[in-house]
């Protein structure tokens, strides 16, 4: 099968299209035939193996897993023997940033993991950017528990992460104050932003309104500089590290301050939050913002975009099967 692989860190130019072996589901897994994935952030902080933190899970001298991709979408091409979840010529997306490998015509999946039958009347390009973003978004709205009512302020507003949230936490009831730059106002508007901000005409920390909750989706503002617009017991969570690292060192310590505090929570991914994700989507409650569409030939480009900083939600990898 095709698969862009690397074995080594660096830049996307270290990556290759090549033939490797089709993989065989064990027992209680299942092979997918991939007709769709994406690159997203987490693709590229275990391609380039920065921070040196994410060494810790894709291995420390080299790549352990040579084919990345963590969101898919596809069909079940074959299912182990003990697989009762799904069958053959199922619809199927999901999420692995464990073993990844969705950069390729085939993977595999535990049947147990975050993979689900695909929405009603979607498509392969629709349902693979479901998840990374919305995942991100969803620990972190679930730390800071929003509900109905909260004030949230959202800077970031157009990325993977950021769209995504905007839709959760209005799905929620809660009042979304969402920050971008000019040409996104009206995409942003759209997801359902009360309020929108432009952050080339005003600074955002100037406001004279406080939020319960202040999540920086691109962690371009720190918690010092967010702390005046935070309620009495508000909360700030970023989805970067932060000068210095020190965000999960704040995350450690503001908390036991009883007022204004910085949250570090850590992802998971379930299946439960795939089928969560699921029914939303069904229901027109949440849909994720695509930006560019690349076949998997052309990968090396999708990356070099994805680095610049400017993607509009997701950038879509179209797999064929010629």
């Amino acid at each position: 099968m095709k698969a862009i692989v690397t074995t080594e860190y660096g830049t996307p130019d270290v990556l290759r299209l090549t033939d490797i072996a089709k993989p065989t589901p064990k027992d209680k897994e299942v092979l997918i035939k991939v007709f769709a994935t994406t690159v997203n952030r987490t693709d590229c902080g275990f391609l380039s193996g920065m921070p040196l933190l994410v060494r810790l899970f894709s291995g420390l001298r080299r790549p352990k897993n040579p084919v990345l991709g963590n969101e898919f979408a596809g069909e079940i091409e074959h299912t182990g023997k003990d697989v009762t979840l799904f069958k053959q010529g199922d619809r199927v997306f999901g999420y692995n940033d464990v073993t990844f490998g969705a950069h390729a015509q085939y993977m595999v999946m535990p049947e147990d993991g975050a993979i689900a039958t695909m929405p009603e009347n979607s498509t392969f390009s629709e349902c693979a950017p479901l998840i990374e973003g919305a995942h991100y978004a969803l620990c972190d709205i679930r730390a800071a528990k929003v509900t109905a009512g909260h004030r949230v302020l959202i800077n970031g507003a157009t990325g993977a992460i950021g769209s995504a949230a905007v839709q959760l936490v209005k799905e929620l009831g809660a009042h979304v104050t969402a920050v971008c730059d000019t040409r996104n106002l009206t995409l942003v508007k759209s997801l359902g932003a009360d309020v929108v901000i432009d952050y080339l005409v005003e600074d955002f920390t100037d406001l004279k309104e406080q939020f319960d909750l202040v999540f920086d989706a691109v962690g371009k503002r720190s918690f010092g500089e967010c702390k005046r617009i935070l309620k009495s017991k508000g909360i700030y969570i970023s989805t970067e590290l932060g000068y210095n690292n020190q965000n999960p060192f704040l995350a450690m310590i503001t908390p036991l301050m009883g007022g204004k505090k910085l949250l570090f929570p850590i992802p998971t991914s379930s299946k439960e939050d795939v089928v969560f994700l699921k029914t939303l989507m069904e229901r027109g409650a949440y849909k994720p913002v695509i930006d560019r569409t690349y076949p998997l030939e052309e990968i090396v480009a999708a990356y070099k975009y994805v680095l610049t900083g400017q993607k509009t939600g997701n950038v879509v990898i179209t797999v064929s099967h010629d």
